[in-house]
């Protein structure tokens, strides 16, 4: 029986690079971190470096996967990328493979992760999932008839910049009232301090070493599990939000499950009973005859899921 494919994964974030190896099944055989340095020319020769030292570390690599935050069109090419400052057009594949002398994917990072998901993780056995990712913003990755929906140009998945409010707070693309806005971690930190700001949340504020300005998700998520009623109204309020944009793609897309990654799921059941509680509320026709269950489940890959995403890509490039 011939040895099960190795390909390397490649996500590259903000503050971080993880790189692993993966065989067809997801399992990490090894990893490598470096921080991002900044600057497009910098993140090209630390995205190279990794590929090249996990390939020469693990014999028999087949090929390599990088997952990039922003706008990734179908060749492989980093459009945009507002978390990566001044980082416009780079191109990676054609150079990694030069170099490498192996075939090189680059795809969206949510969207790797998301196909990780699918393929190994909560999502496994699913053929239409839609990934979300609740980090500082929102993204996705979108599985429909059991194909990754990548879109015209490769820039499906931008969730996150649904609008959802006209009138609400600005967002850094340039709109106002973007779903991120409000359900993401910076958006929960938002209305947290609202909430302080107004008096509502003294357990929270204490969290924060007394400070309403200082205040982050993670000490509403934490004053909630110790069953804070402030914290836990904070909460169902947040909770609202998610589920809004959920109900809106469930009534687009209609997709068997969500899968939620990213730090806040980390947080367990304050936060996922308030979005199921409000998903069910939302969903269009929710509850009628013939209309399945839309599950809303938690990630299983943490922090991998990007890199074994891209790693699982690579061994088969989509269509």
């Amino acid at each position: 029986m011939p040895a099960s494919p190795l390909t390397v994964g490649v996500d590259l974030g903000g503050t971080k690079c993880l790189g692993v190896v993966a065989d067809a099944d997801g399992a990490v055989v090894d990893e490598l971190r470096v921080a991002t340095p900044p600057g497009a020319p910098a993140i090209a020769a630390t995205v190279a470096d990794m590929a090249a030292t996990l390939v020469e570390r693990t014999p028999g690599i087949a090929a390599v996967g990088i997952g990039a935050p922003g706008l990734v069109d179908r060749d492989g090419t980093l459009r945009s990328a507002p978390n990566l400052p001044g980082v416009v057009d780079l191109c990676l594949v054609d150079p990694l493979a030069l170099q490498l002398g192996l075939p090189v994917v680059v795809e969206n990072d949510a969207t790797c992760a998301g196909w990780g998901e699918r393929q190994v993780g909560a999502g496994r056995g699913r053929d239409d999932v839609v990934f979300v990712t609740l980090g500082t913003g929102i993204g996705g990755g979108m599985v429909l008839g059991g194909r990754l929906y990548r879109g015209a140009n490769g820039y499906a998945g931008e969730i996150g910049h649904m609008v959802v409010d006209p009138r609400g707070p600005a967002c850094p693309c340039g709109r106002r009232g973007c779903w991120e806005r409000f359900a993401s971690g910076s958006g929960l930190g938002r209305l947290a301090r609202e909430a302080a700001r107004a008096g509502r949340a003294a357990r929270t504020v204490e969290l924060a070493g007394g400070e309403p300005e200082a205040v982050r998700g993670e000490h509403v998520t934490a004053a909630a599990a110790e069953g804070d009623p402030e914290a836990v109204e904070v909460l169902a309020d947040f909770g609202w939000w998610v589920a809004l944009g959920l109900s809106n793609l469930a009534n687009a897309l209609d997709p068997q499950a969500f899968v939620l990654g990213g730090g806040l799921v980390e947080a367990g059941e304050v936060l996922f009973a308030p979005v199921r509680a409000s998903f069910s509320e939302l969903l269009h026709s929710s509850g009628a005859a013939g209309r399945p269950p839309v599950e809303v489940l938690p990630a299983a890959l943490g922090e991998h899921a990007g890199a074994i995403g891209a790693a699982l890509l690579a061994q088969q490039p989509p269509p």
